[in-house]
């Protein structure tokens, strides 16, 4: 019995003895891990500080303005195959949103069948339906599509550690992350159902593959650029630009090698290959569908573009037979869009057709400070090495920030779709490289002071995150301190309809349950959070119930989101930036999220 006992007692010591030494090597291999990866490890802390913040955030904010119509359009995009519902964004990002929704399983009213609505009233008419028939399940619906924003946003995090350690070094690649964890326009949006993110992660994704193929060119590596091509394409229209600069970049490379067949051949067959992935993962992401346009929709080019009718969808039943259809009809929807441009407002001015100074003007107000100083710097500094011979030779690493910044900011600035600072968030990514660039060199030259300026700049930054939080959609620095934001700025600069729900539960605690309201996405979603919504835009005053509260956003304090069609709302033009002018300078009862306004009108 007592030898029994004592082997017993001899195997347990020795099964202990075993799993200790089993954890101590454990441990002594992730300390080594972590030592070995120490630049890794900072990173995914940073980047899992930043999602906690977006996950924080996501339960404090209800949906924006055009969330209300990506998450059903992408659930369809994905059940139903329908790619005409809301065709003027790709439809990638909005089916990787929905994708959850596939075990939610929200109820489905029929997709729209009638000939006689076009594609914007289909989008528009759909999406009422859906949130009408998911009524019960509004918040699980709306919760997890925006949870999976999250990943795409750690992602972009992830590129720029990798692309600023391969061009700079650990402690660049550190500091870049670090700026793109504090600053507040990547913090409103990471976490948005929307093309915005995603779009700079593609426009980075594009020139890190195009990076990696120059250094080596081979046929894995090309068919990793025409995945990162074809991505981006199916990200936003506005990524077109990825075409041209890699139509140039091999242009210029055959015309270098065309002494040598060997390279000729060589880029011939990898650009040959990058336009067959592009053309077969852009197809597969429409399900291969090549339809005739809508008879609803030829009637929408010859209402829009009466003197193009016929070029327009001869272009598109040809070019139809590689492309799809409403790919090359979003396409046409979006430059539309940008030919008659949109009612904005910059620095109290109005206009249709925008600014060409808008974006740099719209980025010096909403970001902050010291981040604002270290891009300028950091961008001029990129230009110098660039241009300037250093021992001899120009740094061509430059070439990887300056080309990126100066074709997109290009762009934006020749853009008349000026309502959001997001439209320019494909260069931020490159921004924060050159600024962990220049402060690690700061750091190499002159530690003391480098340490000083890195203790100020996130000391600063930090400050105005947890300051901001989670109210990050109409941050502005300290420059637009002279007047109320909605004077500087309009539309998703200022407000985007995520604090209707602090406006909901703000009425409800006082037993309200109806308000007088001119609301960025209220219309739709005030009523999902049991509060009646008495719009003060297109009813007439007159006929607009009294209510003992009024609520309005900032962009219509501002004036410019308020249409101006007066066979529709009875107003002219020039009237409509004055409608709520009699309520800019009351104090109001509440403000929620520095976006929306409510003021007592009744006791």
């Amino acid at each position: 019995m007592e030898d029994a006992l004592k082997q017993k007692q001899e195997a347990g010591a020795a099964i202990g003895e075993a799993i200790a030494h089993a954890f101590a090597h454990a441990f002594a291999n992730a300390r080594r891990l972590v030592t070995e990866r120490r630049a890794e490890a900072v990173c995914a802390a940073l980047l899992l500080l930043m999602a906690a913040n977006l996950f924080a955030s996501i339960s404090r904010k209800s949906i924006t303005n055009d969330e209300i119509v990506h998450i059903p359009a992408g659930y369809y995009h994905l059940v139903a195959g329908e790619f005409q519902l809301n065709n003027e964004h790709p439809p990638l990002i909005k089916m990787w949103a929905a994708l959850p929704l596939l075990f939610v399983q929200p109820d489905e009213p029929p997709a729209p069948q009638t000939e006689d609505e076009n594609f914007m009233e289909r989008t528009w008419g759909f999406h009422e339906r859906f949130w009408q028939a998911n009524r019960a399940r509004f918040q699980s619906v709306t919760f997890w599509p925006r949870v999976m924003m999250i990943p795409i946003t750690l992602a972009l995090g992830a590129v720029i550690f990798v692309f600023a350690r391969k061009l700079f070094g650990e402690t660049a690649a550190l500091l870049a992350v670090a700026l793109y964890v504090l600053e507040p326009t990547l913090l409103a949006h990471g976490r948005i159902v929307h093309t915005d993110v995603p779009a700079a992660l593609a426009y980075l994704l594009f020139f890190f593959t195009l990076h990696h193929y120059s250094e080596a060119p081979g046929l894995k590596r090309a068919l990793l650029l025409g995945l990162a091509c074809a991505v981006a394409l199916l990200t936003k229209f506005s990524m077109l630009v990825v075409v041209p600069v890699l139509a140039i970049y091999l242009l210029a490379r055959l015309v270098l090698n065309w002494r040598d067949s060997k390279q000729r051949s060589q880029i011939v067959l990898h650009g040959g290959v990058v336009t067959f992935v592009i053309l077969l993962l852009v197809n597969a992401a429409y399900h291969f569908q090549h339809p005739v346009l809508e008879a609803s929709d030829v009637r929408w080019v010859e209402m829009k573009s009466p003197a193009l009718l016929g070029f327009v969808t001869t272009g598109i039943r040809g070019l139809s037979k590689i492309i799809p259809t409403y790919y090359l009809f979003g396409v046409y929807n979006i430059e539309l869009h940008n030919h008659y441009g949109h009612a904005t407002s910059l620095l109290g001015q109005y206009s249709d057709r925008g600014w060409w100074y808008y974006f740099p003007v719209a980025f010096a107000l909403k970001t902050t400070l010291p981040f604002l100083l270290l891009a300028v710097a950091a961008l001029g500094w990129a230009v110098w090495r660039l241009t300037t011979k250093h021992k001899g030779k120009r740094d061509t690493r430059f070439l990887w920030i300056v080309v990126p910044v100066g074709v997109y900011l290009a762009i934006s600035l020749t853009s008349h779709i000026n309502i959001g600072i997001r439209h320019l968030l494909p260069v931020y990514p490159f921004l924060f490289i050159a600024g962990g660039a220049l402060l690690a060199q700061l750091l190499r030259a002159r530690r003391k002071l480098g340490i000083a300026v890195l203790v100020v700049l996130f000391g600063w930054m930090s400050f105005e995150a947890v300051r901001t939080f989670p109210d990050y959609t109409p941050y502005m620095n300290q420059l637009a301190s002279g007047h109320p934001h909605w004077y500087y700025l309009s539309d998703s600069n200022v407000e985007w309809g995520d604090d209707v729900g602090a406006l909901a539960a703000y009425l409800k605690a006082r037993s309200e349950t109806k308000v007088r309201a001119a609301l960025s996405a209220g219309w739709s979603t005030l009523g999902r959070y049991g509060v009646d919504y008495l719009d003060m835009v297109s009813l007439p005053p007159d006929q607009t119930p009294e209510t003992r509260y009024v609520a309005i956003g900032a962009s219509f304090l501002n004036g410019s989101v308020i249409p101006g069609d007066e066979k529709v709302i009875g107003r002219r033009s020039f009237e409509r930036t004055n409608l709520f002018a009699r309520y800019r300078d009351r104090k109001p009862e509440a403000v929620f999220g520095n976006s929306i306004y409510l003021f007592r009108e009744h006791e």
